[in-house]
Order: C-alpha cells, then sequence, then structure tokens
C-alpha cells in the first residue's frame, strides 16, 4: 500500500507539469470545443450524483436488519412508469448532448477544399520529419513558428511531405492529421493576442518530440508588418 502511494506522487507531480490549455482557450474555434467538454461534463456530472444518491438511498432503506430478518417483500412483476423513466431520459440526454456536438463538430471539421473565398488569413502549413514550415500568402516563410494576427479567421492549408502528423495548438484549437498526399483546410477563429505552444500530437518517428513549434497572435499592424519582413 505505501509502495502505491509513492508510485503515485510522481505521476500526480508529471501531470501537474502538462502544458495542455484545451480548457483554457485563447480563441472563439477552442472555446467551442472546450464548451462541449464541459456541457458533457456538466451532462454527466448530474447523471452521476443522481446514480449516487439512489445507490445510497436504497442501501440504506433496504439494507439488513433483525427487524427484517424475517421480512419477506412483495413479488413485483414491472412498473411501467418506471422502465418508461429510465429508457426515455437517457435518450432525452444523449439528443441534448448531440445536438450542440454535431453542430459544432460540423462546423469545425478540416475540409479538404475551400468552397467560397473570403478575407480569412491563408497560411501554407507543411509538415515533415521533424519541422513544421508555414508559408503567408506574401511568400513569407519560417521554421517551427506560425505568427497570426488576432479577431481574425485564419485558414490553414495543411499538408504533410512524408507521414501522417497532427498539427495541434491547444490554446487555440483541436488536434488535425496532416495527410501525405491530401490537403485539409482547418479554420481558428477570433484568436487572443499571446504566444502559444504548439506540436505534432501524432507520433511520426524517433525524433517526434523535437516537432514542437510556437505559435504567436500578434495585432493586425505587426502582422502585416510581420509579413512584409
Amino acid at each position: 500500500m505505501v509502495l502505491k502511494r509513492f508510485t503515485l506522487v510522481p505521476v500526480l507531480l508529471m501531470l501537474a507539469g502538462c502544458n495542455i490549455t484545451v480548457l483554457n482557450p485563447k480563441s472563439a474555434t477552442g472555446k467551442d470545443q472546450a464548451f462541449l467538454i464541459w456541457f458533457s461534463f456538466g451532462l454527466m456530472l448530474i447523471v452521476l450524483l443522481v446514480v449516487f444518491f439512489l445507490f445510497f438511498r436504497f442501501v440504506a432503506t433496504y439494507r439488513y436488519t433483525d427487524k427484517k430478518a424475517n421480512f419477506i417483500p412483495e413479488d413485483v412483476h414491472g412498473n411501467k412508469w418506471l422502465e418508461l423513466t429510465w429508457t426515455i431520459l437517457p435518450i432525452l440526454l444523449l439528443i441534448v448532448l448531440a445536438v450542440p456536438t454535431v453542430a459544432i463538430t460540423y462546423n469545425q471539421s478540416p475540409i479538404s477544399e475551400v468552397l467560397k473565398k473570403d478575407e480569412a488569413v491563408q497560411i501554407e502549413v507543411e509538415a515533415q520529419q521533424y519541422q513544421w514550415t508555414f508559408t503567408h500568402e506574401g511568400g513569407k516563410t519560417s521554421n517551427q513558428a506560425l505568427v497570426i494576427p488576432e479577431g481574425k479567421t485564419i485558414r490553414l492549408q495543411l499538408k504533410s511531405k512524408d507521414v501522417i502528423h497532427s498539427f495541434w495548438v491547444p490554446a487555440l484549437g483541436g488536434k488535425v492529421d496532416v495527410m501525405p498526399h491530401k490537403d485539409l483546410y482547418y479554420e481558428i477563429k477570433n484568436p487572443e493576442v499571446g504566444t502559444y505552444h504548439g506540436k505534432c500530437a501524432e507520433y511520426c518517428g524517433l525524433e517526434h518530440a523535437k516537432m514542437i513549434f510556437t505559435a504567436k497572435v500578434v495585432t493586425e499592424e505587426a502582422y502585416e508588418q510581420y509579413v512584409k519582413e
């Protein structure tokens, strides 16, 4: 028992050091995803509390006592209303959870081609073992550093030169697989000014741990100046 406790301590320390900010998003895209996490957690917490409440109530009510030693309960063949309740309620909960999940997932899923032209900031993201290359509309190219303007829609054209990678900036949005021989477009909306950590979230080789980058969100003026440099 003592050994298990000592084993648990370093595990907790390692988890405490993880710098994953999915629950503290800094973009509209990330906030929608965080909303789904908290919303589903809240629904499941309600279910959990109800189950534990009923569990402890039944344990307290129907526990064995000396007075009930010779008690024979009434034979019950079923209760139509109870059966309808525990059948219909889970269905309603799934519907409540499914509506925002489908809506947000549909709007945020990467697509294989852009069907409309708008004022989104276009950036080409190329992954290869073991680095990221970012190319802006004006031809500006950088490695391991993504610079984007605040308050805009950022459309990333994701591609891979070799194997499957996964683009992930936890503070700005969810993971997106980057496929070889296939371009995918993914949008990050209304990012906030700041510097955030990005990484490859798909094991892609022996030096996978080196495949990290910095995502820096700057003002519009600073971004225009950066692109022109």
